[in-house]
Parts: structure tokens; sequence; C-alpha cells
């Protein structure tokens, strides 16, 4: 994991120190709020329904114990005891005032952590695999170069004001787990057919207002040409892109009107003139970053209680089966512990269960905790072992639910219950729709499926790409719920879609189960997912099940 050199620490002590002076400013009123937003959001501070909220930076979604512990301190001491996780593998406090962010801006810059960029027309936090560096499927691990673009973007001069946000993901293994090509800059990284690595450059991807799957401009990009050719994107976009019109300033717009032939023959040039003025100096930064991530020393103890308690205990039996993944050493496993305990909020972990979660990670996960972008959070490193005494723990917490990609497994944003963007409530519908489903006892059976929820257009909860993705409108004063199917996130992107009319906020939990239920009877087996039965025999089943005959018709 990386460590903040000198450098790091004396830049982020400055921003504290620069920001602390701004809010002193507007608390004594020498700043108007219209005068200090774009300052505080330059700093992560939203002012929401309710109150204010501090978007913290987790680049690639990896946290240590000593980060998590500070984490719940914080919610603790300046906010109702939990943090929520988000899709962007970032954590929001929901409740800090004002003359108290400063204090704790200072918490984080302790252990390394900030806000910076995490709000604005910038480079946002670049995300990556949570499974990274741990998968059996990777190519690489790409940490090692999320945390270049990292350095590279946090405070670029030429890249602070873009037409728009821009967000980049990145991702080491054949399985998408990172969801690039929903990003305005997706990397995959590949090996060509000398072995060499490099990387499939995507751009254009986005989800939100107009949802498009970003196109191939790179089948491979060596590796050494990583930050010269996202600089050349970035430059081509920040001369290009809109800045009259917001819902038509991101990158996929830009892209789509100029068109990706056009686009691509820019990009090139511009990277042509940019290539040479990299001497090297990128390359000396990256292998000491990648230096910094060398996997853990794995223990190597056998693994009979594992196989004792995997055939006789059945809750564990479940969670095994659910919650845990296959690890690159076949003596561990990568644990997801969900934050979707049915009727919970989605995304949510009190001040306690981060506690006990980096006292886990450091006994028995090498130190080592990840954030996904699906809002739950991952012991990469653990030997099956350990796995009896780590489950029996998360018992205790509320942490055991096996629903690991299940149907209450839901991402959610946080709706009109938080945001004041929202135009309908998200996570009150996660809530029901797990509810309904525990109580049903059909997760299991059902297998596999992505139910995604927005309470706006801006497509937060990634509805988008749900197999059942749910869009919260305003319909005359009245929630209305839009429901598409068939979306998928991983390296087969696709945008769900449209049902038909919208449901009514009491009739989206029914509305979701006639679905499930549909799938069940359309299934050819078991075997058949959610997914692949949608693939097969199309929309009009679904919307029969929906409506009925006359009013699937009449729609």
């Amino acid at each position: 994991m990386y460590d903040y050199s000198d450098f790091d620490e004396a830049f982020v002590r400055a921003r504290v120190a620069q920001f602390t002076d701004q809010v002193n400013r507007r608390l004594d009123g020498s700043l108007t709020e219209d005068e200090f937003r774009p300052l505080r959001l330059m700093n992560g501070l939203y002012l929401q329904l309710h109150a204010y909220m501090l978007r913290v930076a987790i680049p690639y979604g990896t946290l240590s114990p000593r980060q998590l512990r500070q984490l719940a301190m914080i919610a603790d001491t300046y906010d109702k005891g939990y943090g929520h996780f988000t899709t962007r593998q970032n954590i929001q406090f929901n409740w800090p005032k004002l003359p108290d962010v400063p204090a704790i801006l200072t918490a984080l810059a302790d252990v390394g952590m900030h806000a910076i960029q995490t709000s604005g027309n910038c480079v946002r936090n670049v995300t990556a695999d949570h499974f990274a560096g741990a998968a059996a499927d990777e190519v690489a691990d790409p940490r090692p170069y999320a945390e270049l673009l990292r350095q590279w973007s946090t405070d670029h001069p030429e890249f602070q004001f873009l037409p728009r946000k821009l967000k980049i993901a990145i991702t080491g293994a054949t399985a998408d787990r990172a969801v690039t090509a929903a990003h305005d800059i997706g990397l995959r990284i590949v090996r060509n057919d000398a072995g060499e690595i490099g990387f499939k450059v995507l751009v254009g991807g986005g989800l939100g207002r107009t949802p498009m799957v970003a196109m191939v401009v790179r089948d491979f990009l060596p590796e050494a040409d990583l930050l010269p050719y996202v600089e050349a994107v970035l430059s081509v976009y920040n001369t290009l892109g809109r800045r009259d019109n917001k819902y038509k300033a991101r990158i996929k717009i830009t892209l789509h009107e100029t068109g990706k032939t056009e686009i691509s023959r820019m990009i090139e040039e511009r990277f042509a003139e940019l290539r040479p003025l990299f001497g090297g100096a990128d390359q000396a930064l990256f292998r000491d970053i990648d230096a910094a991530f060398a996997g853990p020393e794995y223990l190597d103890a056998p693994i009979t209680a594992f196989d004792q308690f995997y055939q006789a205990d059945a809750a564990f039996r479940s969670f095994v089966d659910t919650n845990v993944a296959p690890h690159r050493n076949p003596h561990y496993a990568i644990v997801t512990l969900s934050l979707k305990a049915h009727g919970a909020t989605p995304g949510d972990a009190t001040s306690d269960q981060m506690r006990l979660i980096a006292d886990l990670a450091e006994k028995f996960g090498h130190g080592d905790i990840r954030v996904s972008h699906e809002q739950n959070l991952i012991l990469p490193h653990v030997h099956k072992a350990d796995l009896p005494t780590i489950h029996a723990a998360l018992m205790t917490a509320g942490l055991a639910t096996a629903n690991v990609g299940l149907a209450s497994d839901i991402i959610a944003c946080p709706g009109m219950d938080y945001c004041s963007l929202a135009t309908a409530r998200a996570i009150p519908v996660a809530q029901e729709i797990a509810l309904r489903f525990q109580a049903l006892d059909l997760e299991h059976e059902v297998g596999p499926l992505k139910i995604k929820i927005s309470g706006c257009i801006n497509a937060c909860g990634h509805h988008h790409v749900g197999h059942i993705g749910i869009l919260g409108l305003d319909r005359a004063g009245v929630e209305n719920y839009q429901i598409t199917l068939g979306g998928d996130g991983t390296e087969d992107m696709v945008v769900g879609d449209k049902t038909g009319p919208g449901f009514a906020y009491d009739q989206v939990t029914d509305a979701v189960e006639r679905i499930v239920r549909a799938y069940l009877d359309l299934r050819t087996g078991p075997g058949e997912t959610f997914l692949q039965a949608f693939r097969r025999v199309g929309i009009e089943p679904f919307k029969v099940a929906l409506y009925g005959e006359a009013e699937r018709d009449a729609a």
C-alpha cells in the first residue's frame, strides 16, 4: 500500500490550512455562501438537504486498518456514528458541522487521507477493481497505475477547471469489476502477443441523463505511455468540451458530437506532441510506486479447520458460497463484507463495525481493506483457516449477511433522504425490496441478480447497468419509478431497456417481485441466471408480467 511521501504530507497540510482560513472567513461573514461554494467544493464539502456533507477520497478503494479506525473516530466525534460508502469507492459523512470541518480534515491528514478533488470539474477519485492484487483472474495489479494517475492528476494546473467532472476507472483482471465502460476514461490492463503489459483504452462512457457505453480508442497502449496518453485525452477534451451547457459538457457528448474517428485522430496528434516531453521521470516514479504494492507474505498453514466448518455449519457454508471469491493463492480467499443487511441502508457502516473490520484486517487480513463500487467492504487476503473465526466475529456485528451479488445486495444512492438533487427516495425502496426477498426466502433460489436504484436522473445508483434498474423521478410532484431491465456493468456493458410506464412508490416492490417470479417461470433451470434468461427471451415476457397483456400493448 502506498504511504504518503514528505511532499504529499506537506501538500495536504497546506490545503487544510488554506481551507481552515476559508471556513473561518465564512463563519465570520467575510465570505458569502456564493463566494464560499466553489472553495468548499474543491475540498469535498457539499451542502445537502439537511446539512453539510463531506466526501472523503479513498483512492482506488484501498484502506489500512489505521485509516478505517480514524474514519470511525470521525464518525463518532463529528457525525452521527456512521459513514456512507459510495459507488466512487469514497466515504461520505452526512452530518458534519461547518466549524468542525477543519478538524476533520486535520484528522484525515494524520492518516494520509484528504477530500481534495472529490468534487468539482476535475479528475475525480480514480477507482479500481476492488479485488486488485488478489484476484485469481488478474493480469496485473491496477493499483500502482491508479496511484500514478492520482499523483499526476491531483491539483494538475491544466485540468482543475475542465468542462465537467472526469472519472477514470482501471481494472487488471479479465472480469471487469470496475465498470470501466461507464467511465469517461476506462483502462483495462492487457497483454499483447509478445506478453507485454499495456492498456485497452476506452473513452466516453457514462450514465446519468445520457447513458453511453465507452468506445475503444486504443486496443493496446504500451505501459510506459499511460500518462502522456491520458494527458492527451484530457487536453483534447479540455479544448473541445462544451462549457455553454452543463448537460452537454461531459466527454461522452464531446465524443458523440465530434465522432470517434476525429476524436481519436486528435488524441493521437496531441499524444505525439506530449510523448517526447515525458523524459522518464514518470517511469521512475512508477517503479517506486509499484514497489509499495508488493503482495503480502502469505501464510503456509493447513486449511483443515475451514473444510470441517464448511461441512458442519450451514450458515458458514452459505456465507462462503455467497461472499467469498477465489484468491490467486489457493489457500487464501477474498471475503466481501456485506453492508446490506436486510432492511439496512446500503453502504452505511457504523463506527463499531468499522473498528471491528479494522481489527479483523489487522489480525487476519494482512492489514488490507477495500471499498467496492457496490458499496461493500472487502478483506482481500484471508487465509481459509481463519474464515470460521472471522465469520463468527462478523455475526456479532451484523456483517455476515450472505447476500453478495443477490437480490438484496442493492446499490442505492442517498436519494431524497439526503441529496438536494434527488427527485425521489432511493434508500427506503432498497430497504423494502431487501426485506421482501428476505420474507419470501427467494434470494438464493434466484441467484445472481443486481438491482440498482437512483433517486434522480444523475444515476449515482448506476441504475442503467442494473439487471433490474430503478430510477426515481418527480411526476407532477409525485414520486414515479421507472424500471429498466437487462443492464450489465461488466466487460460486456449494456444499458438496460425501459419496460414502460413508471410505478408509484408503494408499487415498486410488488413490480420487482413480479419480474423475479417471471424469471423463475421462464428460466431453463437453476443454472440460467436472470441476465442470461433476459437475453434469451427478451423484454416482452417481463412487460407482460409487469403490466398484463392489454396494458403492455397500450404502452
